[in-house]
């Protein structure tokens, strides 16, 4: 889940943190992301807290053995799991020593109605209009060419009531920190307890949602304007809701 979101533009990302933080290597502003098109997401590493940096939307492990097997790795690996994560090979070495915080303004999910419908929401916070996830980075270098790719994965986990009745299906949804808990998730000498402690559900009465236009996964660019996040009703949901 969790492979559609809403990157911050500058100003978003300067209120959140306080102008405190330098932003100025982050440029790029999506309404729409599509996360298989390996974007780079605006990224607070645990290496260097003191700026943005970009880091590719789906995580490549150091150990990966050709540009082939990096591009099958970052397919699979655009979200980390939070239950599996200390075990899943990818992920397992940067959980302890490489979190970062990924930010976006909202993210998509569709809510599926019998086998046949499915209806686009855009969700985010009430009170913020940027947020931070937890993620997880790492740094892969091909020997054969050179090329460094600087990757990273969403984490998940259980879905809270909100977002089970949304993304009723799978259930799942990204770690989310309010600004006032963000930099948790980055400090150093955590414990295994303490992170799996951080890696659970915001509580749902922080967050908003409502259905948007019905986004084709296939064409993101023909959505990448602010009109997207619109409110657009649809009888069958009013319906279904209002019983």
């Amino acid at each position: 889940m969790c492979y559609h979101s809403s990157i911050p533009n500058q100003t978003e990302l300067d209120e959140l943190l306080d102008y405190a933080i330098r932003t100025d290597e982050w440029d790029e502003y999506f309404n729409y992301m599509n996360g298989y098109d390996h974007k780079p997401l605006p990224v607070l590493k645990m290496e260097d807290p003191t700026k943005i940096s970009k880091s590719n939307w789906g995580l490549v492990a150091s150990w990966a053995k050709d540009k082939s097997h990096a591009d099958m790795l970052r397919k699979s690996c655009l979200n980390a799991k939070s239950e599996d994560i200390f075990d899943t090979a990818s992920y397992r070495n940067v959980i302890r020593k490489k979190r970062c915080l990924i930010f976006l303004n909202g993210f998509y999910e569709w809510r599926e109605i019998g086998k046949k419908e499915k209806y686009p929401y855009f969700i985010s916070l009430k009170d913020q209009k940027a947020f931070a996830c937890a993620g997880i980075y790492e740094t892969w270098n091909d020997k054969n060419t050179g090329e460094v790719r600087e990757t990273c994965s969403m984490v998940t986990t259980t879905a809270n009531p909100l977002m089970a009745k949304i993304h009723n299906v799978k259930q799942r949804m990204p770690v989310i920190y309010t600004k006032a808990e963000m930099f948790n998730w980055i400090q150093p000498h955590l414990t295994d307890e303490q992170i799996k402690a951080l890696m659970k559900p915001l509580d749902e009465s922080l967050m908003q949602a409502h259905t948007v236009t019905k986004i084709n996964p296939k064409t993101p660019e023909v959505f990448n304007i602010p009109e997207v996040k619109l409110e657009v009703e649809y009888p069958q949901i009013t319906l279904l809701d209002s019983d």
